[in-house]
């Protein structure tokens, strides 16, 4: 692939047989700054099936951004929280912006939050201070728990049963084999699959990905990185969750539309939103 396919987003799917959800994307990451770029992202999205999203953030300005973009456009929620990365420089002043934003109708989860042990921006310690502050935060918000988990499997368990799991806890762009997604099912916890859940040399994440009841499924693109297969590598958008919805259909042996369908009632459970009412 050339240098200049590889700037280039992947062309937009036919449209899916049903209306999915991408739960986990940053539509500032993709470029947008505007009410007019995020309806530019979003009109893509919908013509390829993808007709809401929960745009996230990973730091204060990011998750003021996120909330206010979410009222910009019908199909956008947000999610708010500090990024486990940025942790060391968490403030009680972020704690009260959160705190306010979290309590806003369209922003519908707290994330994301969790533990990063692969870059080290910030030490162990703050990092679970601040996942320990932000799963109090879920609890008395009353909203989903999203969880960013990177190589921190058994402390992100370990803390989450210490401090009493939230109702709802998603572990976005879950990155676990099938021991680790059955420990996570068997407590009830919702499992978001990305992108790379549909690269071929992803063995261990495309067996986890074959075995999480629908009901505890979501599906999600973390743009705009994390493109799924064949487009690995290029910029991601909302409407990529096209193609991995099709991969995780033929992956699990399942019709596509029943997929589409089953985890787009699990996003709408999940995030407390109204189901769409077909035309």
């Amino acid at each position: 692939m050339s240098k200049k396919d590889r700037s280039q987003r992947p062309p937009v799917p036919e449209a899916l047989p049903a209306p999915a959800v991408d739960a986990h994307t940053h539509l500032d990451a993709c470029g947008a700054t505007s009410a007019e770029d995020v309806r530019a992202v979003l009109d893509r999205a919908e013509s390829a099936g993808i007709g809401r999203v929960v745009t996230v953030a990973d730091d204060i300005d990011a998750a003021r951004w996120a909330a206010e973009a979410s009222t910009w456009d019908s199909r956008v929620f947000a999610a708010a929280a500090l990024h486990p990365t940025r942790a060391k420089d968490f403030t009680e002043a972020d704690q009260r912006v959160l705190e306010d934003l979290v309590t806003r109708d369209r922003v519908v989860a707290v994330g994301e939050t969790g533990l990063d042990y692969y870059w080290d921006f910030s030490p162990p310690q703050p990092q679970q201070e601040a996942f320990r502050w932000h799963i109090d935060l879920a609890k008395r918000c009353g909203k989903p728990l999203m969880i960013h988990d990177r190589e921190a499997h058994q402390d992100i368990l370990r803390i989450l049963t210490e401090e009493g799991a939230p109702e709802t806890v998603i572990f976005h762009c879950f990155s676990g084999d099938a021991e680790f997604a059955r420990a996570c099912v068997d407590r009830g916890f919702v499992l978001s699959f990305a992108g790379t859940a549909t690269f071929r040399n992803a063995k261990d994440l495309r067996e986890a990905a074959a075995l999480v009841p629908v009901e505890q499924m979501l599906v999600e693109t973390d743009a705009p990185f994390l493109t799924p297969h064949p487009f690995r590598g290029r910029p991601n958008e909302p409407y990529c969750v096209n193609y991995t919805l099709r991969d995780l259909a033929e992956l699990r042996g399942v019709d596509l539309a029943e997929l589409i369908v089953a985890t787009t009632a699990t996003a709408e459970r999940v995030f407390a939103l109204d189901p769409v009412i077909a035309a």
